[in-house]
């Protein structure tokens, strides 16, 4: 039995043997690749890097052409045990990371430490996790391609010199605890910069008239127009005194129309997703932040169970520049336009991507399988999964389909020296629209009766409507990656971490969707703008990203732009440690006395958002919650006021200032308005509009 059991023991591991080990990053992608390459590979993971430069120290030996020191990352000792027990068994390997720089120096580093020749053409790269695409890569093998892989090492050596350097001033000047980063600090500028503006910004008044106007036979729905010109020019109302004098011109004249034009206006489709157009989509349409959108659609890329198929990658990689996609997919998604619409419904457009560079060899985010329509596997899908790939799915089909048309109209009317405006429109063919909805331009769906030149038309209402000018929007999330695109800060991969690490260090706060610089925001910004003008300078920042993509595009060698960078950066460090003086800042006062110990109560940061805490600290360490009120609503049970708090995982709810006596809460904001039908309170549920329902889970009633 002994001997039937070596035998079995050997037959087994000779079988393994002749396995082909395939190296991916993480276990869901294992399990989706292994579905496909059945019993003669075996699939692993590394679980994402397994050397890096060490946590401890700076890692780039300065005085020998910023050569790396990379270790093994703490933890991963047994993955790299196992990834050796299991090619030294194989009998080839495969390194099957992500088709990015990221993916290709990991890849890298996975070959060094399984002893791979560089000669040795193992790398496979592929867009999409299927059944095709991982065929055609395992036929299709390459060599590492180190172009890639000293573009990622130029990166990283570069961050950490001006992380390593520069971070330990700022503890040093400011607190501990604070960071700078050569995207991190460009990107804070310009938040800060916002933030100035919004602050320096004087409003000035202006006035707008508008006239509803009706015709003066048939039964035709009123219209408005907008005051435009005054003699054929374009003016401005700077007050009521102006407006008034209109408005008696007006009163004493008559509408006439003066001219119709009628004319179709077409609406193109938009291209498919890139990482900073589905960050910005998502965050505007589904009210995702821009972390929660990558981890969504990275789990879609990885492989979702799908029932009755097994695990499937539902979209192509989800790093990318590119808005080309594959002539595969091209005539994949034509075809299903055609049958599951018409051939009407089939556009010819061909976007283009906004720069051409490197990043083309990726295509645009798009569905795997377009067939796999999202309502029709919906049960498998979470709700965050369904939803993002809804937008996926949805918008890349829309972009292959043909323009939405319009009727339009624009109609001018006198009065006297004074010419409105009216214009209107009306959807002719809906085209991408079908699939893919967007918002409507104003006149689009406001119709207007038949006019004809020189109809009169009877003035219902006039009125004059003062204004003031408003300050630039601060940035949201959505509107900050799309200014680092356009201004080329960072790479869509570096977008999540920018906007965490700059709320993580409190350089920043969310107020609603907005991000809000803090004072330590403004006094790094200010010690950055004054001591290490290049590091916080966007144009320098683009042009750096520039000569990075250099050394993937044209094999610059990256430790030239280290070094002439580094020249600088030395002399500033040594003038910015003499001149900069201890800097405090100062927590915010209130005029409550703390009941432990009677000093003052200050207003500080914490990872939840502001909170009051005492002064005294540490030798008091007495805190409590900032309490914001909500506005006129009264608890039922006690009548004491209701606010707003925030659970122990940062969720916010709605809550009895009279707690722990009373317990009433309200997982969404409740209003001054009580259910007809049982009497409890109504509360916002917001969806694309904001909606009314009872807070009484026994009760359905809505408005």
């Amino acid at each position: 039995m002994a001997a039937t059991g070596a035998a079995k023991s050997k037959s087994a591991k000779n079988k393994e043997a002749g396995k082909t080990l395939v190296v991916v990053e993480s276990p869901a992608k294992a399990k989706t690749i292994g579905k496909f390459l059945g019993p003669s590979y075996k699939v692993v993971a590394s679980v994402g890097h397994i050397r890096d430069l060490p946590k401890s120290k700076l890692g780039v030996d300065l005085d020998h052409d910023f050569a790396p020191e990379y270790i093994n990352i703490r933890g991963k000792g047994d993955v790299i045990r196992e990834l050796k027990k299991e090619a030294k068994a194989a009998k080839k390997v495969l390194l099957a990371t992500d088709p990015d720089r990221e993916g290709e120096a990991i890849s890298w580093h996975i070959a060094y430490l399984l002893g791979l020749s560089d000669d040795e053409a193992d790398r496979i790269e592929f867009n999409e996790i299927t059944k095709e695409a991982i065929k055609n890569a395992v036929k299709n093998p390459r060599k590492i391609e180190m172009g890639l892989v000293d573009a990622q090492q130029a990166r990283r050596v570069l961050d950490r010199i001006v992380g390593y350097k520069i971070s330990p001033l700022l503890w040093r000047k400011i607190r501990t605890g604070l960071s700078a980063g050569r995207v991190q600090s460009a990107a804070l500028k310009i938040l800060v910069d916002r933030e100035r503006e919004i602050r320096a910004f004087v409003p000035v008044e202006f006035w707008k008239v508008a006239v509803t106007l009706a015709k003066l036979t048939g039964d035709t729905k009123p219209f408005t127009a907008k005051l435009l010109l005054e003699k054929g020019e374009k003016f401005e109302i700077p007050n009521k005194e102006k407006a008034d004098a209109i408005l008696e011109a007006l009163a004493g004249g008559h509408y006439l129309v003066g001219s119709v034009e009628k004319k179709e206006r077409r609406r193109k489709p938009y291209a498919p997703y890139t990482t900073s157009t589905l960050q910005q989509d998502a965050s505007i349409k589904l009210g995702f932040q821009t972390r929660r959108v990558m981890s969504v659609a990275q789990q879609l890329y990885e492989g979702v169970n799908v029932a009755g198929q097994g695990t499937v990658g539902l979209v192509t990689y989800i790093r990318t520049d590119s808005v080309r996609i594959s002539a595969e997919a091209d005539a994949a998604v034509k075809a299903y336009i055609t049958e599951r619409f018409s051939a009407d419904y089939v556009g010819s457009h061909v976007f283009s991507n906004r720069k051409k560079d490197i990043q083309d060899a990726h295509e645009a985010i798009r569905p795997s399988y377009v067939h796999l329509h999202p309502d029709e596997i919906k049960a498998s899908l979470t709700s965050d999964q369904y939803k993002l790939y809804k937008l996926i799915w949805s918008r890349f089909v829309a972009s292959r389909m043909t323009e939405a048309v319009f009727d339009g109209v624009s109609c001018d009317i006198v009065n006297g020296d004074y010419t409105f405006r009216a214009t209107g429109s009306k959807l002719k063919f809906d085209g991408f629209l079908k699939v893919y909805q967007t918002a409507l331009e104003d006149d689009e769906g406001n119709l207007l009766p038949d006019l004809a030149e020189g109809e009169p038309l009877r003035a219902e209402d006039v009125n004059a409507e003062q204004s003031f000018t408003q300050p630039p929007p601060r940035f949201t999330e959505a509107s900050l990656v799309k200014e680092l695109e356009d201004k080329n800060i960072g790479r869509p991969s570096t977008f999540v971490p920018i906007i965490a690490t700059l709320t993580e260090r409190r350089y920043v706060t969310r107020e609603k969707k907005s991000l809000v610089p803090t004072d330590l925001g403004f006094v790094v910004t200010e010690l950055m703008e004054k001591y290490f003008k290049e590091i916080v300078d966007v144009g320098f920042t683009a042009d750096m990203e520039d000569r990075l993509d250099g050394v993937e595009a044209q094999g610059v060698r990256w430790q030239g732009i280290i070094g002439e960078f580094w020249g600088v950066l030395k002399g500033e460090l040594e003038t910015a440690d003499a001149e900069i003086e201890k800097i405090t800042v100062e927590d915010e006062p209130t005029d409550e006395i703390c009941e432990l110990c009677g000093r003052p109560m200050v207003i500080k940061m914490g990872r939840f958002g502001r909170f009051i805490a005492c002064s005294g600290y540490p030798e008091c360490k007495n805190t409590k919650p900032i309490i914001v009120k909500v506005e006129g609503v009264a608890c039922p049970k006690c009548g004491k006021d209701i606010a707003v708090r925030r659970s122990k995982k940062g969720k916010v709810f709605y809550g009895c200032t009279g707690y722990p006596e009373c317990n009433q809460v309200y997982w969404y904001k409740p209003v001054n308005k009580k259910c007809p039908r049982c009497g409890s309170l109504l509360v916002e549920r917001k969806g694309r509009n904001i909606n009314l329902s009872c807070s009484n889970p026994e009760c359905d009633y809505k408005e």
